[in-house]
């Protein structure tokens, strides 16, 4: 298996990318043929083959297609199809930075994978996937430089209003101060930034925060041993009244208890961007 992870190299592109990845399986891979993604506040465009399917479940729903898409964020857990040999590049925004972009559908889009035309998203009839591809499995360097050249005259065409900009401000103080005291840090009215961050991201705050903190959680998991896991520790360490409400939030979240994932570890963290698959 090939995989990488890089940022943008531009300061433009950077604004609204966080990440370019890459991964690509010759052949399905025992054990781990339909990992899952754990629930995510960040759009991703997917570069693929056009006959590469795709596959994401949620509760009894299935989204399938093939070739490039949107995955949008979302507050589910996903399970994924990867029972045959893929590859694929992926372009990681920002929270909340499609909603400046001039772009179909119109944003925010939650729960959603939608189908996308490549060079008809970009206005560039003279993008190539396959041409992306080939270079992201050869040289990493120069593919996110291609990328970012790709990127760089659609992101310019860009619009951050005021409700762009105050959740901007809004998304460094998510990961750590309660919810009820953010309007006060901003020196705005709750209201307004709870209303400002639903019109730009699709999610809550509250939801927001709780998504990033399992991803935190999960990213900590992942250097662990089974034996070494201490749950009682864990749901000190990530705020949990007791390991109850931990066993609770892991069911309600990703549909499985403390016990299973840690036999299992089939959650892929940050959407391919932190690869455990």
């Amino acid at each position: 298996m090939s995989i990488w992870i890089n940022s943008p190299r531009n300061p433009k592109v950077a604004d609204y990318v966080e990440s370019y990845w890459f991964i690509a399986s010759p052949h399905s891979r025992p054990g781990c043929q339909y990992p899952k993604l754990n629930p995510h506040p960040n759009a991703h465009l997917i570069l693929a083959p056009d006959d590469q399917p795709y596959y994401y479940e949620r509760s009894a729903r299935t989204i399938q297609g093939a070739g490039s898409h949107w995955l949008f964020p979302h507050s589910q857990t996903l399970t994924l199809d990867h029972t045959h040999a893929f590859q694929m590049v992926g372009i990681k925004f920002h929270i909340g930075a499609t909603y400046a972009l001039n772009m179909e559908p119109t944003q925010p889009v939650l729960d959603q994978v939608i189908g996308v035309d490549v060079p008809s998203l970009l206005h560039d009839a003279k993008v190539s996937v396959p041409a992306l591809l080939a270079s992201a499995a050869r040289n990493r360097e120069m593919c996110c430089d291609r990328l970012d050249n790709l990127l760089l005259p659609w992101l310019s065409q860009s619009h951050q209003d005021k409700h762009s900009l105050l959740v901007r401000k809004t998304l460094p103080l998510l990961p750590d101060t309660p919810v009820s005291q953010i309007g006060e840090l901003l020196h705005c009215s709750q209201r307004t930034v709870e209303r400002s961050f639903s019109r730009v991201t699709g999610l809550t705050l509250k939801q927001s925060q709780s998504i990033i903190k399992l991803e935190a959680m999960l990213e900590y998991l992942c250097q662990l041993e089974s034996q070494d896991i201490d749950w009682v520790a864990i749901a000190q360490q990530f705020a949990f009244s007791d390991q109850s409400h931990l066993i609770r939030y892991l069911k309600k979240e990703l549909g499985t208890t403390p016990g299973e994932y840690a036999r299992r570890r089939d959650f892929t963290v940050d959407i391919y961007g932190d690869f455990d698959i």
